[in-house]
């Protein structure tokens, strides 16, 4: 028993991770889409090992054998002084919970981080940039004056943070993400974004004005003007927008790559 489990486990997996970063785009919930073909080895691979397996034990799988039990003495037989032989090879039937996260991620693949880690975890703006131009450059280009400004939650947080210039004011934003309730009926645009995996991820929120919170988890684009909170150059300033439109879009294949979203005719 305790081989098989073994056996059906390596497949399971393996036809899992084919199943998600092969045929699918279900990868992108938990890594970045460069580790996709590290995925696909490791489900060819498991595979392989699994038939490998299966071929050595035998097809249908060898069933536990229940003749010749050993005494603790190593003597075949009733041998112990007990009267009796102690079979080991059932194996711990608690073991068979091991095909619930391999029959999850076939069948059931969970779903990517939302607003229950964006809530939980504090945003953390991006650092400061660091100058590379010449004395008295800009650290941030100045932003087109084309209508509406398709922005990504990292370069709106790091102007509101950082830009002591204020080249966000006077401009119309678009920025796009899925909606984390806060508290006493306050709302962020959201993202989180990975290095490696969904396990490093960090939290870029930006907090809404005049607009009634969607639903949790809802994916929206917000169209508005920067709100100046704190002061700007320092850690007490937090990056707000005074929305004047929101619009449910659908959620992107890859939730973690904080794209520019834009629209046809803006």
């Amino acid at each position: 028993m305790k081989r098989n489990i073994q056996v059906l486990l390596l497949l399971f997996l393996g036809v899992g991770l084919l199943h998600i970063s092969l045929l699918t785009d279900l990868y992108l919930r938990y890594v970045r889409p460069g580790l996709r073909p590290a995925l696909i080895a490791s489900g060819v691979l498991l595979i392989a090992l699994g038939a490998v397996s299966a071929a050595r034990d035998g097809f249908p799988f060898n069933r536990p054998r229940t003749g010749g039990a050993r005494s603790h003495d190593g003597d075949p037989g009733n041998g112990d002084g007990h009267g009796h032989g102690h079979s080991h090879a059932g194996g711990p039937k608690v073991a068979w919970l091991l095909y619930i996260p391999a029959l999850t991620i076939l069948f059931l693949a969970p779903p990517a981080l939302g607003s229950y880690t964006a809530s939980r975890d504090e945003a953390k703006a991006p650092k400061a940039p660091s100058s590379s131009g010449a004395s008295g450059d800009s650290l941030f280009p100045a932003l087109p004056d084309t209508g509406v400004v398709p922005m990504t939650l990292n370069d709106f947080s790091s102007r509101a943070v950082w830009d002591t210039d204020g080249t966000l004011k006077g401009h119309i934003v678009r920025l796009t993400g899925f909606v984390t309730p806060g508290g006493r009926g306050t709302w962020y645009v959201s993202r989180l974004v990975i290095s490696c995996c969904a396990a490093d991820a960090q939290v870029r929120k930006v907090r809404v004005h005049g607009a009634p919170a969607p639903s949790a988890d809802a994916w929206v684009t917000v169209t508005g003007t920067w709100h100046p909170t704190g002061k700007v150059g320092t850690d007490d300033a937090s990056p707000a927008l005074d929305a004047t439109a929101v619009r449910r879009v659908p959620a992107p294949k890859d939730p973690y790559h904080d794209a520019v979203v834009t629209r046809a005719g803006s």
